[in-house]
């Protein structure tokens, strides 16, 4: 039903968890982005922004042609509407999920992203720029260890997309400089999430396709040289 392209990043580990939660049938098309595979133009069709998550939905409620996405925020709110499942179906219920979602997509991704890259990839350290990125990303940890300490999860009660979204970019918490024991609050949501069957299916699943290992300098070149050009030759 769904085609899931994907690779072992964050962004990928939020809808392998959702798909992995809901039981949709999906065929997983690894896109190795260390070799340029999103550049492939089969791929571009689909997601023209060249990253990895994308789909498609074989199936769509309408039962029209075949409906594709990229962007995994979209993703994951096009799949909860499709099933009706981890998203609450009440007016505030659904906004609260929804602004948790934006949340992580606007701040949480965007900032851990940077601390990975400047603390763990780039060519120079560059104090400022750890700094920066490691006291933003403790400042949003902070931000969730606090509404945490209010609800079970994200948008309230329920478990919904807004935690499957930022469950992956709590992973790698060590390596953002960060320590969960400063935020009780978020390591219980953290340790509830982790201990899901689901999510350990879908990070058994990454583990399979993409082993962990140091990114070599031609994958480096590859993931961080990118600019208009890449877009326009491709």
């Amino acid at each position: 039903m769904i085609d899931l392209y994907y690779w072992t990043t964050p962004n990928g580990h939020k809808v392998s968890i959702f798909l992995e939660e809901t039981g949709l049938d999906y065929t997983i098309h690894p896109v190795n982005i260390g070799k340029g595979e999103q550049f492939d133009p089969a791929f571009l069709k689909i997601a023209p922004n060249n990253r990895i998550p994308a789909i498609v939905d074989r199936n769509p409620v309408d039962g029209g042609a075949p409906v594709p996405l990229f962007e995994s925020g979209a993703i994951l709110l096009y799949l909860a509407d499709k099933t009706g499942k981890l998203i609450p179906q009440d007016l505030r219920g659904r906004n609260a999920a929804l602004q948790w979602l934006f949340w992580q997509m606007g701040g949480l991704g965007p900032m851990a992203g940077q601390n990975h890259h400047f603390s763990q990839y780039a060519p120079e350290k560059l104090p400022y720029a750890i700094e920066r990125y490691v006291k933003e990303t403790a400042r949003l940890y902070a931000v969730m260890d606090k509404r945490l300490g209010e609800a079970a999860y994200l948008a309230g009660d329920e478990y919904s997309i807004a935690d499957i979204a930022a469950y992956p970019w709590v992973v790698p918490y060590e390596r953002q400089g960060q320590d969960l024991a400063n935020f009780p609050n978020l390591k219980r949501w953290f340790d509830a999430i982790a201990a899901r069957p689901a999510v350990q299916r879908a990070y058994a699943k990454a583990e399979a396709i993409n082993p962990p290992k140091p990114m070599d300098e031609a994958e480096k070149k590859i993931l961080f040289g990118q600019d208009a050009d890449t877009v326009r030759k491709h």
